[in-house]
């Protein structure tokens, strides 16, 4: 019996390229299953290498794909955080104001939903905002906001259990199409640690790309967890992502300059931390 492929490093960064060269280099171009780590964060925000992140960023818009900090936002909207300076009452009204405005801008991508959104707003119609006619009377979370739940109870001695949240809706996402795009991630879990005073975050895909989505989402569940364990007075010190699927079958062609120049940048990370690590 093969070994389930485990990743961990203290960058982000290092983490993605050893996965994509992984799959870079397979013929059946796909890792089933695969489990990935982040554990290095400074002042709240992952670890990174700056010239993998650019040549990354370099080759996705070089062949139409959105860039990582794009889809890092549907998962977590770093910049709406930061505008609206720690008010995260005010952080949840803005998202779901401008909600059909972020989908508009890639409907074809957004039309089922965003991740974020299904977070704090679980029953809300991601096109018009509306929220939906069908609600459980008996719910602890009637506006839909698992987040807000999962801060509010985050104490000592509730059980852990309840620190999860949801994206899959099978009223929604059960269809026969061949294709949906959304939601690839299903479920996410965060787990204190009141005596250390600190936070990890669980996070499982049902499929995930390597190449056009994994470093985005990473990033994003990054930043999702830093947000969780602030808003706890907590410090967060782990990202653990399992993909039931990781796969790259929308590899660029292979004389793409830019799919070169990721290669080379993501085989000179490994090739560092590995020099690093034999001294």
């Amino acid at each position: 019996m093969s070994k389930i492929p485990v990743i961990e490093e203290d960058n982000l960064s290092l983490v993605w390229a050893r996965m994509f060269l992984c799959l870079a280099t397979r013929s059946d171009e796909e890792l089933a299953p695969l489990v990935v780590s982040v554990t290095g964060f400074k002042d709240g925000e992952a670890i990174e290498d700056e010239t993998v992140r650019n040549a990354l960023d370099a080759c996705l818009e070089a062949t139409n794909r959105q860039c990582v900090n794009t889809v890092a936002n549907t998962i977590f909207p770093q910049s709406l955080w930061l505008m609206t300076k720690g008010d995260r009452k005010a952080f949840y009204a803005t998202y779901l104001e401008n909600l059909p405005s972020y989908v508009d801008m890639a409907l074809s991508k957004n039309r089922l939903g965003l991740y974020f959104a299904r977070l704090i707003a679980f029953y809300t119609n991601p096109k018009t905002g509306e929220r939906s006619s069908y609600i459980p009377p008996d719910s602890e979370v009637a506006d839909g906001n698992q987040l807000e739940f999962i801060i509010e109870n985050c104490r000592p001695k509730t059980r852990r259990t309840m620190f999860q949240a949801s994206i899959f809706d099978p009223l929604r996402d059960h269809t026969r199409a061949n294709q949906l795009g959304f939601p690839c991630l299903q479920h996410v879990s965060f787990v204190p640690d009141f005596a250390a005073k600190t936070l990890k975050l669980n996070a499982f895909y049902a499929s995930q790309q390597g190449l056009d989505r994994a470093y985005g989402n990473f990033l994003g569940l990054c930043r999702l967890g830093a947000f969780v364990a602030h808003e706890t007075g907590l410090t967060f010190e782990r990202m653990t992502c399992f993909a039931g699927v990781e796969k790259m079958d929308k590899r660029p062609n292979q004389n793409v300059p830019e799919w070169v120049a990721l290669k080379a940048a993501a085989k000179n990370l490994v090739d560092a931390a590995k020099s690093q690590t034999a001294t």
